[in-house]
């Protein structure tokens, strides 16, 4: 398969010690004989595989100093021959030498195109690819540890040893229906029922993992509530360690959602600090109370407000909406009051910052737990779905087995084993492939 050459930026375009710029496609060696000159040389005419050449990058309008490595197809990233040009990061020079590349036999890679052309190539799948873009744009440590066992294949490994179950049941299927006069339908029924149990079993176990994993990719969801002027704007700030939410003593203060996150133990948590649950003629006001109420129904914990100084009973109608919710109780302003109620998780002084890091402790135990972060979880809504697919297919196969002819059980089967492709690529649509490459950058 014949491929035009590509070329980008594959690091930041800021100032910086280095910048690469890379080239892949049928002939990208063309380009650098035309631009890199090795140290003390001629230009280079052979370039030996995986060897960084020190020399002159020419750019047409200026010269850098820098260095070039071919690799050789099929042993490259994208599994095509790839040429990388490692100069200094200057902003000027960094555009420089690209558009000298693309003067020079090579046209500007489009979003994620690198990436595309390994998953084309057979050099990873498409779960893989989603991984790698996961560790990418990971905002915590978690995140980069479920990317990271993506990228490296483990799911797809897993989903293939299911698939292979589901074509053994389909050859048995096959047998049966090739070679009737054996009589061999009930011994196929009794193997069949065996593989599928199997995989029903596994995809359960997949799908449960999910929310776990969601969270540990996107981290967790904190509505902040109470009534208003509890503090909820100043805890915001002291789980921050900055002013991110505008504090007053004038009830009704905040009308917005306001958001913030920090990382807790390598977990992202995302925090949205409300508007004060409370009736109001207030037309603006009112808008921010449903608003919150909005957010306590998305979110995965909720931290529950009380100002100590002021309290004479639970707010009842917040109550309400957080009873079944997993939340946390907050007795805030310690440091005007010694208030003390028996439904309290944590006693704080917001404005002090008393015993943040206690109540930081009690939101990890409550949203992640004992949750081994190391751990393998389903962390892409699509292969959720995907999965859920599958396991009703197969299940719905399963519990057809004696009741139908085998050869109707396969139809199903057959769905089942294509939902499951299209987590890893091989049944995946064009358009699911095209959406999930374009959140690429250019240079990946």
């Amino acid at each position: 398969m014949t491929s035009e050459n590509i070329a980008a930026i594959s690091t930041a375009l800021a100032p910086s010690g280095v910048a690469v710029i890379r080239i892949s496609g049928d002939n990208p060696l063309s380009v650098a004989e035309k631009m890199f000159t090795p140290l003390g040389k001629t230009p280079v005419k052979k370039f030996t595989p995986n060897v960084m050449y020190a020399g002159e990058v020419d750019a047409g309008d200026f010269c850098d100093f820098g260095m070039c490595v071919y690799f050789k197809a099929p042993k490259s990233f994208t599994g095509e021959d790839t040429i990388e040009f490692h100069i200094h990061g200057g902003t000027a020079i960094t555009r420089g030498v690209l558009q000298k590349v693309l003067s020079s036999g090579a046209r500007l890679a489009t979003n994620g195109e690198f990436t595309k052309r390994a998953f084309i190539n057979g050099k990873l799948s498409l779960s893989s690819a989603e991984g790698l873009i996961d560790m990418i744009n990971s905002e915590a440590v978690s995140g980069v540890r479920a990317g990271y066992n993506l990228y490296r294949e483990k799911l797809t490994k897993e989903i293939e040893i299911e698939q292979d179950k589901i074509t053994e049941a389909l050859a048995e299927i096959d047998a049966d229906m090739d070679f009737p006069e054996e009589d061999l339908e009930e011994m196929s029924t009794d193997r069949v029922r065996k593989l599928l149990t199997s995989v029903v079993e596994k995809l359960d176990k997949l799908i449960a993992s999910y929310k776990t994993g969601r969270i540990l990719k996107s981290g967790v969801k904190v509505a902040i509530v109470g009534k208003p002027n509890t503090g909820k704007s100043s805890t915001l700030n002291a789980i921050l360690n900055y002013d991110k939410a505008i504090v007053s003593d004038i009830a009704g203060t905040t009308r917005d959602i306001v958001e913030g996150a920090t990382d807790i133990n390598g977990v992202r948590f995302n925090f949205s600090d409300t508007a004060g649950i409370r009736e109001s003629d207030d037309a603006i006001e009112r808008m921010g109370v449903n608003l919150s109420k909005r957010v306590l129904e998305e979110s995965d914990i909720i931290l529950f407000i009380i100002d100590a100084s002021k309290i004479d009973s639970l707010d009842e109608e917040i109550f309400e909406l957080i009873k079944d919710k997993n939340y946390v109780t907050v007795i805030n302003k310690i440091d005007k009051s010694d208030y003390k109620d028996d439904r309290a998780d944590v006693y704080i002084s917001a404005t002090n910052s008393t015993n943040i890091e206690n109540l930081k402790s009690i939101l990890y135990e409550r949203a992640v737990g004992t949750v081994d972060t190391n751990g393998e979880y389903l962390v892409e809504e699509r292969h959720f779905e995907a999965l859920k697919c599958a396991r009703e297919k197969i299940d719905f196969s399963l519990k057809s087995l004696g009741t139908v002819p085998l050869e109707l059980v396969s139809i199903d089967l057959k769905d089942g084993w294509d939902a499951l492709g299209e987590i890893s690529g091989k049944t995946a649509s064009e358009e699911i492939i095209n959406t999930i490459f374009s959140k690429f950058c250019v240079g990946k």
